[in-house]
């Protein structure tokens, strides 16, 4: 098959810079256009990640390279269905593949959820991240916090809550998120998983990286330790779930000791509560006042949970709701509203009858949904490349002989896109701002907040 292609790639995150770095390399005669509703590209790297996370950021260096190759165009501030729409994409290429995410949190209907100081974690991961759609200011105010879940983004959470401030100062966090954290008073955090420490969905790094927290005590409680707690010969025990346990009674044991020598204790302390499933979000006044839980014991089959009927209260004054994330639904595109992800199979986008909707494809969580580690993409898109390259002999070709009128019609219609270069503009802007710095530490960058910065710097 050596047909030309045109193709575009809405989002431009892991999931559809992966994609398109593997269809060129199958395909070497196309054209790929990556558009993002964001001046800068990255995705879930730049927004979603924690910034004391630079071992996860260091993907950036090999999505780097990927763009900055050359065979794929990057233009960001560009909104699919409100710049961009599907007629414009049918108009200019053969092909899209949609690889926006998922970015909500994933709902919890409890009583008093909606209660001022209950939030959902990916709002707060967008804040001290720097995404530019969201405000300078955090309600920081709480002694005592809540976060519920027990996967990594509720440990990055809770490390950012509890970690202070000035040990972030090394990372690319912008100025108004420093400023905000340093003001904080939180003393507490709290992390409820429904289940047993034994069923974390922690990896090792992340759980690990608690314990290293400066003046920060780890605190967990006996009840939730049966005797034998853990069994790593049971089925299913890989190699992680060992050096996790191992991690965990190292905590205990130094807990004990701290307590037996009568140490006096740190100034904050990040406690990991487990076996303990959300009821109600308590209030006074229209504000978070505490929580109450209901202690959970395993089933027989050593991995679900049921309630015990005992509940337990918290006073606590946030909660912050980190049990994942949902997919938005695009414009004109068959969407799985219970699922959160574009209807597709294999990456081919689907109706609700299982028809297939002509040059449309997935990737990433908005076809798979929000699980697995960004590695895990590249084979989701392996997939999803692989089964648009069969169908290319039978994609119509697009009405408009090339794609720069489709640049032409977005300036007109006064889209400020950004590009590549752009980027590379704003890339240097920001490593000045960390060069020049002066608070004693290296900083690699300072994040640029302001979308309307960002463009003005992209496109000066």
């Amino acid at each position: 098959m050596t047909k030309h292609l045109r193709v575009a790639i809405i989002g431009a995150g892991p999931a559809g810079i992966y994609a398109g770095n593997i269809l060129k390399n199958q395909h070497p005669d196309v054209a790929i256009d990556l558009f993002d509703s964001l001046p800068a590209p990255y995705g879930l790297i730049r927004y979603g990640v924690a910034p004391d996370h630079p071992r996860i950021k260091g993907i950036v260096n090999s999505l780097h390279e990927m763009l900055g190759e050359g065979s794929i165009r990057f233009f960001g501030n560009v909104t699919f269905g409100r710049d961009l729409t599907l007629d414009d994409i049918h108009e200019h290429y053969h092909a899209v593949i949609f690889a926006t995410g998922a970015i909500k949190d994933a709902p919890l209907a409890i009583p008093g959820v909606d209660l001022d100081g209950s939030y959902g974690a990916a709002d707060f991961v967008s804040w001290y991240d720097g995404h530019p759609d969201y405000p300078l200011t955090w309600p920081l105010e709480a002694a005592q916090v809540a976060v519920l879940g027990n996967g990594n983004v509720a440990l990055d959470v809770a490390r950012v809550l509890a970690k202070h401030a000035e040990d972030m100062l090394t990372t690319d966090i912008p100025a108004n998120v420093y400023d905000g954290l340093k003001a904080s008073p939180v003393t507490d955090v709290h992390v409820f998983g429904r289940r047993g420490p034994a069923q974390i969905k922690f990896t090792p790094i992340e759980l690990r990286e608690l314990g290293e927290i400066r003046d920060v005590d780890i605190v967990l409680y006996d009840e939730d330790f049966p005797e034998g707690w853990f069994n790593e010969d049971a089925e299913g025990v890989t190699n992680q779930h060992r050096v996790m346990a191992r991690i965990i009674e190292g905590w205990r044991t130094e807990q004990a000791e701290r307590r037996e020598a009568g140490e006096p204790g740190a100034s904050r302390r990040l406690h990991l509560h487990f076996f303990s499933s959300p009821v109600e979000v308590l209030g006074a006044d229209g504000k978070v006042s505490g929580m109450r839980f209901e202690r959970t014991a395993l089933n027989d089959d050593g991995a679900s949970v049921h309630g015990t009927g005992e509940f337990v209260e918290y006073p606590l004054q946030a909660v912050y709701r980190a049990i994942g994330y949902f997919g938005s639904e695009l414009p004109d595109v068959p969407f799985d509203a219970m699922r959160g992800v574009v209807r597709n199979e294999g990456g081919r986008v689907v109706d609700e009858s299982g028809a297939q909707q002509s040059g449309l494809y997935a990737t990433g969580w908005i076809k798979r949904g929000p699980v697995g580690l960004i590695g895990h993409t590249k084979s989701d898109a392996s997939e999803t490349i692989e089964n648009l390259l069969a169908d290319a002999d039978s994609l119509a070709d697009p009405a408009s002989g090339n794609t720069e009128a489709l640049l032409l019609e977005l300036a007109e219609r006064g889209v400020e896109f950004t590009t590549w270069a752009g980027w590379l503009q704003l890339d240097a802007h920001e490593r000045a701002l960390g060069a020049a710095y002066d608070a004693g530490v290296a900083r690699e960058r300072v994040k640029v907040v302001s979308r309307e910065e960002q463009v003005r710097i992209s496109r000066a």
